[in-house]
């Protein structure tokens, strides 16, 4: 049986609505599967989310995970949502990751990006920089770390190779800029070992300000990031027009681009669709394996 794939346009006054329709017709989705776009969207000026707007993605946020809970559709593709918007109409949730989680009763997920040569998954996520240290723990790290390597092997890695970044410059320069890589990282990265053996390396901590290049270079096959920002910036540096978001652990494949709304060229047929089909092609393979 072919595959279904659900696509929700996010905010439809921003780019989400034309980057889908972008990808549909640029034959450069597999045509393996068949692609549902979900939801029932109102008309608006295209660059100026209200309410609305907010409460069209909403509902297609809901009708989506519906749908996927229910097997009529194998894997869900997300278009961006404003947040702050999404707030206003009390939408709860971080992100689109955490709404996933929540709403399929999924306790073990994380947030995963990957892109041209790179892959990086999350330990801490949509959380203020200062409260990054209070919630990072030798558990938080290996719970993430097992996913990131399940979905390694779920990609054709028999054998993945994944570096652990620090949290501190230079690792922590051996305790002298902090202890984190000492008393929680290092042990984690110890555990992740013991647990895998022989199906997967994990290595480090590693200096975050040199790991990255490694890995784009072929050492590695993924980093286990500590933050939200300490896996985006090089991920959307280096892919940032075909980087696709990914919520591991999840029932469900569910993917996104890797951007925003960007309401400001919304309309003016200038977004490129390449990071939507790239999500639009993972989900495909994901499902397929």
């Amino acid at each position: 049986m072919r595959p279904h794939i659900g696509i929700t346009l996010g905010d439809p006054a921003g780019i989400g609505p034309e980057v889908v329709d972008e990808a549909l017709k640029s034959g450069r989705v597999p045509d393996s599967a068949d692609y549902r776009v979900i939801g029932e969207y109102p008309l608006c000026t295209l660059g100026q989310p209200t309410p609305e707007t907010a409460r069209a993605a909403a509902a297609a946020l809901e009708e989506a995970v519906d749908l996927a809970r229910r097997g009529v559709i194998d894997a869900v593709v997300t278009g961006p949502i404003h947040k702050a918007r999404m707030y206003d109409i009390g939408f709860r949730f971080p992100g689109q990751t955490e709404f996933f989680a929540e709403r399929t009763g999924t306790a073990n997920y994380a947030m995963l990006l990957t892109g041209g040569r790179l892959t990086v998954a999350l330990v801490t996520t949509h959380i203020a920089l200062r409260r990054i240290v209070e919630l990072l723990s030798e558990d938080e790290i290996v719970r993430v770390g097992l996913l990131l390597a399940a979905f390694l092997g779920r990609r054709g890695h028999a054998h993945p190779r994944i570096a652990v970044a620090g949290l501190n410059p230079h690792a922590g320069e051996s305790g002298a800029l902090g202890t984190e890589e000492i008393l929680t990282i290092q042990p984690a990265v110890e555990e992740l070992q013991r647990t895998c053996g022989n199906d997967a390396t994990f290595a480090g901590p590693f200096s975050p300000d040199t790991i990255f290049n490694r890995a784009v270079n072929g050492e590695f096959d993924a980093v286990l990031c500590m933050y939200h920002d300490q896996g985006l910036i090089p991920l959307k540096l280096h892919a940032f027009d075909e980087g696709v978001n990914v919520t591991i652990g999840l029932p469900f494949p569910r993917t996104s681009p890797d951007h925003g709304t960007a309401f400001e060229i919304a309309g003016k047929r200038v977004a490129r669709p390449d990071s939507m089909i790239a999500a639009m092609r993972l989900a495909a393979e994901l499902v397929a394996r």
